[in-house]
């Protein structure tokens, strides 16, 4: 590549069509074996169990059909269950990281079960306008529910970084955006509603099949509707990008942010945060408007007590002088109003 092009590529693009984390390493990316070193530790370690059957108590959907009013005040967000919300702002519904099967798995029959079912079915949905989508793993995108989602909502426009069009139109999808880091895209809803999104940076990688690695790109999304702004954190490693954000973008009135998957952190801290790098990274966006935690309690992915997100997330957020008011973290199927 000439050497005008190299200095054209942004930071976060690689060589060869690929993607990459823009900052210094660290702490590392795994490296090569790495991924079988923490599973040959894990087949000789003690986990904690998991959940006792009632550990994780259910909340009642309270949705609003088929929107919030144009002129309504506030927003409603219901859990689903790991990143899965529904986003629903005034005219305008949005679902992100669309994952409403049984495991979080290219199988049927084996990978990460759920915990307790979905807070939500597709069938419970009301009319889906927009979804945003973070990145292609299995716990974030899930094949089966594109294909119910794209059949039942066929109007819906889907939101992605940068390479997922093929495989949305794949299973259904026919109205797809794909955007690069910064770059923003205006929708108008089926009510008429007006809404602006942007892709904004987060440190993770990507990866589905056995050579398609960072093939295509990963993100944070920003919507912002009647005035509303909703920061949707998507899955990242605590890095610069939340500052860089807050230096790009006017506060949040609503983060939604990851505080689970992060044991061991000699693998997971280069894509994944603890509570406290979470707690911290809310102060980096800005330090107001309402955080709701994300990312916990749904399925096994790594090694810490499923269960243990929640507390040290309190304990963080009352560590750093932060409202305990502003911070929100709902059992699945539970609607926070705001």
């Amino acid at each position: 590549m000439a050497e005008s092009e190299t200095e054209a590529r942004p930071g976060h693009h690689a060589a060869g069509g690929r993607f990459r984390n823009p900052w210094p390493d660290i702490p590392p990316e795994p490296a090569p074996g790495d991924l079988l070193k923490w599973s040959w530790q894990r087949l000789r370690a003690d986990l904690p169990p998991d959940p006792a059957p009632g550990a994780l108590p259910r909340g009642e959907p309270a949705l609003i059909r088929p929107r919030l009013e144009a002129g309504a005040q506030g927003c409603r967000l219901t859990w689903a269950g790991h990143a899965t919300f529904l986003i629903q702002l005034p005219g305008l519904n949005v679902l992100t990281d669309p994952v409403l099967g049984d495991r979080a798995s290219p199988l049927t029959w084996a990978g990460p079960r759920r915990f307790t079912p979905p807070g939500l079915r597709v069938e419970d949905l009301p009319p889906i306008d927009a979804v945003l989508l973070s990145h292609d793993h299995y716990d974030h995108l899930d094949r089966p529910t594109v294909r119910r989602l794209a059949e039942r909502f066929p109007d819906a426009c889907w939101f992605t970084p940068l390479g997922y069009r093929p495989w949305l139109e794949k299973r259904g999808a026919t109205r797809v955006v794909e955007l690069d880091w910064w770059q923003e895209a205006i929708h108008e809803a089926e009510s008429g509603a007006i809404a602006g999104v942007r892709a904004l940076p987060a440190r993770h990688w990507t990866k589905r099949g056995l050579l398609d690695a960072r093939k295509r790109l990963w993100c944070a999304w920003r919507v912002e509707a009647a005035g509303r702004r909703v920061y949707f954190g998507g899955d990242s490693g605590y890095c610069p990008a939340f500052t860089e954000t807050a230096e790009a973008e006017p506060p949040f009135d609503v983060l939604l942010l990851p505080i689970g998957a992060y044991e061991p952190r000699w693998f997971m801290a280069a894509a994944h945060m603890t509570p406290e790098e979470a707690a911290q990274a809310y102060v980096d966006l800005g330090g107001r408007g309402a955080c709701i935690g994300m990312h916990w309690g749904t399925f096994r992915l790594t090694d810490e007590d499923p269960l243990e997100p929640p507390s040290r997330m309190r304990r963080a957020w009352s560590g750093l002088g932060l409202d305990p008011s502003d911070l929100y973290i709902p059992r699945h199927g539970e609607t926070v109003s705001l």
